[in-house]
């Protein structure tokens, strides 16, 4: 049976409040438990060792599962372990698309898939989205540094390199924030509804 370990946000949709809204385009919101029971009961039992990792946000639905490690015998461990991703990759391409179809009509939102063996972990595809963003001289000028440096060939590398940064140095708090905004949305929920 397949669950859910983690989701990198709170429910989505048009969304409430400051720098939420998304226009007209906007996916309609995602229930959580939802989407992972979802999940664990369409993908094939098979598949994977153990619960998927599911992350959600506004544009993408990511779903990553464990596989069973190879007997590499005296061969390489890690090429073993690739080979196995790949494997997986080849023969359930078919049908996790036709999963992916359906989550993106019931959900709004495009699904990537991955794969994990031993510590060998793969993304087959994932968005890149563009994000619009106002910067002051002082925040180009640290884009700018890190471009001359070479740790990044645009500025828009360097912004990803630096969110990722903060992403992995802040996880705890970040996951703390998600669940009070979680809490704030619920409680919203509860609230008088206008009418």
């Amino acid at each position: 049976m397949h669950g859910y370990q983690r989701f990198a946000e709170m429910q989505f949709g048009a969304g409430r409040g400051r720098g939420r809204g998304r226009g007209a385009d906007a996916p309609p919101p995602v229930d959580r438990e939802e989407v992972a029971g979802w999940f664990a009961g369409r993908l094939p039992d098979a598949w994977f060792t153990g619960p998927v990792e599911i992350t959600v946000d506004r544009d993408e639905i990511t779903v990553v599962g464990t596989l069973a490690e190879p007997d590499a015998g005296a061969g390489d461990a890690d090429a073993a372990r690739a080979g196995r991703i790949e494997r997986f990759r080849e023969e359930t391409r078919r049908e996790r698309m036709a999963v992916a179809d359906a989550a993106q009509q019931r959900y709004g939102r495009s699904v990537a898939w991955g794969a994990v063996c031993g510590g060998t972990r793969q993304l087959f595809t994932h968005a890149s989205v563009p994000v619009m963003t106002r910067l002051r001289q002082p925040e180009r000028l640290v884009l700018d540094t890190l471009v001359d440096a070479g740790v990044a060939r645009s500025r828009s590398d360097a912004l990803a390199w630096a969110v990722r940064l903060v992403g992995r140095h802040t996880d705890e708090w970040l996951t703390e924030l998600r669940n009070a905004m979680a809490a704030v949305e619920e409680v919203r929920g509860r609230g008088p509804q206008a009418g």
